[in-house]
């Protein structure tokens, strides 16, 4: 392994005798990559990524029969010929200027395990001939100019363990046959065409090995629509598995290295590249789309969940007090919706929860006062003319006024059943007087 310094990449290092690695990355090498000799042949690792190398890919890296792992990412390269590493299984081309199509090699081949080639310029559709001995893991595909559908041939691909296309032109339906993959962990969507309903298919509703190892789901900003089937929380399993603190990094083993995983998410509010992904990161965004109905009671059951956005939809009804059973969340956001009714005092047992967006619903009532939510700003829930109460400035009322107010209406009744109580009681007492008069005077009457 060599380690350089800024520059352009030193011409002697292309005549050097054999080597199986070459490590050169994160050097600020600039210029483009010369030809390969023959006496590299039984390269295994080129690591040239987090550079500043420009110009063509040589065609001699791809002719490296024993190549395994290449990573050229973050650099400015623009041109690709990748068909001809036949035993190629890691390839990461990501933050760079490729443009194109992308070869149909890397997605239907056999022997890739990690496709990177996020944030390019690639375009078209992808091919819907996958191998049936796929042995892809990871697909990041994310922010490139994807069109078409997600091949449904994908399935093919039995370890798939990570899929992000996020941030495409990708359209179709949501594909629930990505349920079926028992590895799949991360599945991010957002930003693209989908459209549809979120209701399982009649054939898929029995079945409860769905989405079972599921940790982080991003659907936002998609044309999503209708109610949301409570079985999608029912189904993602290791959401509802009791916290363990003691997570794996989600990686790939190779001869010499480690290739970890990478994902960008919306975390408490910000966009946020997870260099290194542990397998309890848990999330799920929802958000920006035109989803209805209830907010499903069965979310509560996940209660290793981290991040619930749900916000920018058109749900209705109450905030389901359950979500104060997820004592893991950290960032809750619902807002912009048309959520009703008080905010549930189960929500303060969220002692975690240091992001909270509940603004532009028709909530009303007291806001809470105890524990995290004591720490949350007006911003939190504005655009509810219903709330009251710190941190906004309308107040609730005073509830000693209140008090008094109940006091005097009880005096009132009190005094209210006295005065009847004497009237009656007068008016027994001259009844009486009366009658005993009249008793007088009819025994005068006898007497005569």
């Amino acid at each position: 392994m060599l380690t350089l310094f800024p520059g352009e990449i030193p011409t002697y290092l292309f005549t050097l005798p054999a080597m199986l690695q070459l490590e050169l990355s994160s050097n600020q090498l600039s210029g483009p990559i010369q030809e390969f000799d023959t006496l590299y042949s039984h390269m295994i690792i080129v690591s040239l990524g987090q550079n500043q190398i420009s110009g063509q890919i040589p065609g001699s890296f791809f002719q490296l029969t024993s190549l395994i792992d290449l990573d050229l990412s973050s650099n400015n390269l623009t041109a690709h010929s990748v068909c001809d590493a036949s035993n190629l299984k890691v390839l990461d081309l990501s933050y760079n200027n490729f443009s194109g199509l992308i070869p149909s090699c890397l997605i239907e081949g056999r022997s890739l395990v990690v496709l990177n080639l996020r944030e390019n310029h690639f375009k078209g559709t992808l091919s819907d001939n996958v191998s049936d001995h796929c042995n892809l893991q990871t697909i990041d595909l994310h922010g490139n100019n994807i069109q078409g559908q997600l091949p449904r041939s994908l399935s093919n691909c039995a370890d798939l363990g990570i899929l992000d296309i996020g941030n495409n032109r990708m359209v179709g339906t949501f594909p629930f046959w990505l349920g079926r993959l028992s590895d799949l962990r991360i599945i991010v969507l957002g930003s693209n065409l989908f459209y549809g309903s979120l209701t399982y298919p009649t054939r898929d509703r029995k079945s409860r090995e769905y989405f079972s190892k599921l940790q982080i789901i991003d659907i936002a900003s998609n044309n999503f629509s209708g109610n949301l089937d409570p079985q999608w929380f029912e189904r993602l399993a290791s959401m509802m598995a009791k916290f363990n603190d003691m997570g794996n990094i989600l990686s790939h083993q190779s001869f010499y290295r480690d290739y970890h995983d990478t994902v960008a998410i919306t975390y408490k509010g910000q966009y946020v590249t997870f260099e290194e992904v542990l397998t309890t990161l848990t999330a799920i965004d929802f958000s920006n789309n035109a989803l209805e109905g209830d907010i499903p009671k069965s979310v509560g059951s996940l209660v290793s969940l981290h991040i619930l956005n749900m916000s920018h939809n058109a749900f209705t009804g109450r905030i389901p007090p359950q979500i104060g059973e997820m004592r893991q969340l950290e960032s809750l956001d619902l807002s912009w919706n048309k959520l009703s009714g008080e905010i549930p005092q189960e929500l303060t047992d969220l002692t975690f929860l240091s992001t909270l967006g509940l603004c532009r619903n028709k909530l009303d009532g007291r806001i809470p006062q105890s524990r995290q939510f004591l720490t949350f700003e007006n911003t939190s829930y504005e655009g509810n003319t219903g709330l009251c109460g710190p941190p906004l400035s309308k107040p609730c009322g005073d509830s000693s006024n209140r008090n008094e107010v109940q006091v005097n209406t009880s005096r009132d009744h009190v005094d209210i059943i006295l005065f009847l109580f004497v009237g009656v009681g007068f008016g027994v007492g001259f009844t009486a007087g009366i009658l005993m008069k009249w008793g007088k005077i009819g025994k005068w009457l006898r007497i005569a």
